[in-house]
């Protein structure tokens, strides 16, 4: 497992890192989100021991992840795929690696096989694309065979089928009660993939819970009704207590603050036609967003103030 006690970490006036604590349990794919800059990198690295918290400390497997005597069969990681001399082959990066940990050549091509990298194994670092970067890296975080994997950002650039590889594969390493910790922006795979999700923003866990009650603080499910009298349906649904959540276009109505059924009831005691009738289940992008609303550093608004504050400056 993985447990961070207060960890703070500062870089000069910036905190990046305020205080966060959690713990995350063998069997379960945690998911860490948090928009740029919220310092989910800087606390993966602190994870790794590639950085020295301000204050506080983090422990995989009861200890900091430098004191263990063979750290790779402890922790695999994927912090930054770019991270491999562009000249060396994929088979010498990894057996460069597995000679400095003692681990045997064979389990350099049995990872060479379980990322899909058989076939350009030979093939210099320096020629591969981003997905064949991010197999590589994952390669290099499975070679000691370790209990926990974390992480960061490792489906950026893969196809379809990496994709689904990703998830299929983490998942099984966390059946095996291992332990998973896992960065993405992709929210939809992010969904089908956690147990479990870490939210960061400014630095702060403002969220430490399982993907279905993060779901169920989310905003209030929507139900759209399709029908040929929409105007007058949508005055009757308005008077039980039922919002308009966007436009109306057409014949369609998007309402919060009632239920599908409800909808249904009230259409047949008045004898309105529906041609479509469904629950539109809140997504994990919405509970994000709606999460983590007033905790990005710089958004689109500001950008846009800025700009017109430097067009009128130069007019």
């Amino acid at each position: 497992m993985i447990e961070a006690r207060n960890l703070t970490k500062r870089y000069g006036a910036k905190l990046a890192v305020d205080d966060v604590g959690f713990a995350l349990q063998p069997g379960i794919v945690t998911g860490f989100l948090g928009p740029n800059g919220a310092g989910k990198s800087t606390t993966m690295r602190m994870v790794m021991g590639l950085d020295r918290p301000t204050s506080g400390s983090v422990t995989v497997l009861g200890r900091p992840y430098a004191e263990h005597r063979n750290p790779l069969n402890v922790a695999g990681a994927l912090l930054d795929a770019k991270g491999v001399h562009p000249g060396r082959t994929a088979r010498s990066h990894l057996r460069a690696l597995a000679a400095t940990h003692g681990l045997p050549a064979s389990r350099v091509d049995r990872v060479l096989e379980l990322t899909g990298l058989e076939s350009v194994a030979n093939k210099r670092v320096g020629g591969f694309s981003l997905g064949m970067g991010q197999r590589l890296g994952i390669a290099a975080a499975l070679l000691g065979d370790p209990q926990v994997l974390v992480l960061d950002e490792p489906v950026n650039g893969l196809d379809p089928d990496g994709v689904l590889w990703v998830r299929r594969f983490v998942r099984a390493f966390a059946a095996e009660g291992r332990t998973v910790l896992l960065s993405s922006h992709l929210m939809s795979e992010m969904a089908q993939t956690a147990d479990h999700v870490i939210v960061l923003g400014r630095g702060k866990v403002i969220a430490d819970a399982p993907i279905a009650e993060l779901l169920s603080s989310g905003p209030s499910p929507r139900v759209r009704v399709t029908s040929p009298d929409a105007i007058r349906l949508g005055e009757l649904l308005r008077a039980e207590g039922a919002r308009s959540t966007q436009e109306s276009a057409g014949a369609e109505l998007v309402l919060e603050g009632v239920e599908a059924p409800r909808v249904g009831e009230i259409a047949a005691a008045h004898g309105i036609v529906l041609h479509a009738l469904a629950a539109d289940a809140v997504t994990l992008e919405e509970a994000y967003l709606s999460l983590t609303r007033g905790e990005l550093e710089y958004t689109a608004d500001e950008y846009a103030a800025d700009r017109q504050a430097a067009a009128a400056v130069v007019v």
